[in-house]
């Protein structure tokens, strides 16, 4: 690969060739893709981009750790529409906010675009199954995506995943092993298979290119504002990887002189399982915590990537807000009713700290925000149902519905 130079570990700073089975430093460190800007400097520009008519997250293949015959996975990953919502921008006193719905990637879910670069990584290792442990996301947008390019796929899931995403991983015909514990148990369970038969890793905290999938999400929101950067892009955040992924990629764009400035990140967690936001209050370094939400893709105790999470948030001087499970499920809701964006707990928490700013006179009238939806609320439609409420149920008769109209409250105009 041309443009990059290797794989360096964050703690010691130990370099590694940058080979499709990289995984973590013998140190332990967590490594990161060092790329060589200059040479993708000469070969990426706006107008480059401007002429591509490539909607999928391939379109950025310089800035990718993938080889220059290594073919783009089979299913249709990024490109997602990034709305301009100036009435929830209004409401919430902001000067401008967009949304990005990344849910309507094709598993449903932000993590389609890591779960895509280790499908192009284990095509380039040579490997037929790939493995993981995941609270829902990464396993079903793993699964789809290997399905789709005929790779056999192992998940470990805590047995708390919601059905949504587990019946999307039995449909895409993936081995499913349901572990009767936390997020930490189901990841060491998983270790300790994919070292026994040798699968290819597909763990984010563990192999490091799929901080390099997730971190498109970044390109394509610079690119769909026209590389002007907005003040803040919120995002919420579990076990780090989703963050450290889209700050690595503004980082790039700023490196290769795409765009002329950095946006601050806001980091939102659930504040019954925030080790990451706790630790950039405090300062320091991150503690494991008891995983207290419902939003289970966020529901991490010990985030594996915790580490470049936080270089994130610091380095981008960003912000940090924990909500609660009912500012959830109001953001749910707000999101549905103002923008018709239906995202799941997870997915909506970064608009549910965004609102709480707001609120708190953090945020106002001079800032500009952009919030990524990072699931579908298909997702996870019984919590969707008590965020909401049931429908009106009636027989099929005018004077009943009359009478129900009455009890509600509705004035029909």
């Amino acid at each position: 690969m041309k443009n990059v130079k290797y794989g360096q570990c964050i703690k010691c700073g130990k370099t590694y060739p940058a080979t499709p089975d990289l995984t973590t430093c013998t140190c332990g460190g967590v490594l990161e893709i060092v790329y060589d800007y200059d040479e993708i400097k000469k070969r990426l520009t706006k107008a480059v981009l401007a002429e591509r008519t490539e909607r999928t997250m391939w379109r950025y293949r310089e800035l990718l750790p993938i080889e220059e015959t290594t073919e783009p996975t089979p299913l249709r990953v990024g490109w997602s529409p990034l709305y301009d919502e100036p009435r929830l921008a209004a409401q919430l006193g902001l000067k401008q906010l967009w949304v990005k719905d990344d849910g309507l990637n094709p598993t449903g879910a932000l993590k389609d675009r890591a779960s895509a670069m280790a499908v192009a990584k284990a095509r380039e290792a040579g490997a037929g199954v790939i493995a993981c442990s995941s609270t829902g996301n990464a396993a079903s947008s793993l699964a789809g995506n290997a399905a789709a390019a005929g790779l056999a796929t192992y998940i470990f899931v805590p047995s708390r995943a919601p059905k949504g995403k587990v019946a999307q991983l039995m449909t895409f015909g993936a081995t499913v092993i349901s572990v009767q514990g936390s997020y930490e148990e189901t990841f060491e369970l998983s270790r300790q298979a994919i070292n026994r038969w040798g699968w290819y890793n597909r763990n984010a905290a563990i192999n490091p290119y799929l901080s390099e999938g997730k971190k498109t999400v970044a390109y394509e929101i610079l690119e769909q504002l026209g590389w002007q950067a907005p003040d803040y892009i919120a995002i919420s955040v579990g076990d780090g990887c989703t963050i450290a992924g889209l700050w690595k990629g503004l980082k790039d764009l700023y490196a290769v002189g795409l765009i002329d400035r950095l946006p601050r990140l806001i980091s939102a967690q659930a504040e019954g399982c925030c080790p990451i936001n706790r630790a950039v209050v405090r300062g320091g370094g991150w503690e494991p915590m008891e995983e207290n939400t419902f939003a289970d893709s966020i529901a991490v105790g010990v985030p594996r990537n915790g580490d470049k999470a936080l270089m994130a948030i610091r380095e981008s001087r960003g912000l940090a807000v924990n909500v609660s499970d009912r500012e959830i499920m109001e953001a749910q809701q707000l999101l549905g009713r103002s923008c018709g964006v239906f995202g799941e707990p997870a997915g909506v928490t970064a608009t549910a700290g965004v609102k709480k700013l707001c609120e708190q006179g953090i945020l106002g009238r001079e800032e500009t925000v952009v919030s990524v939806v990072t699931g579908n609320g298909l997702k996870d439609v019984a919590n969707a149902i008590k965020a909401c409420g049931e429908p009106i149920s009636i027989p099929g008769d005018m004077n009943a519905l009359l009478r129900a109209f009455s009890d509600s409250g509705i004035v029909v105009e």
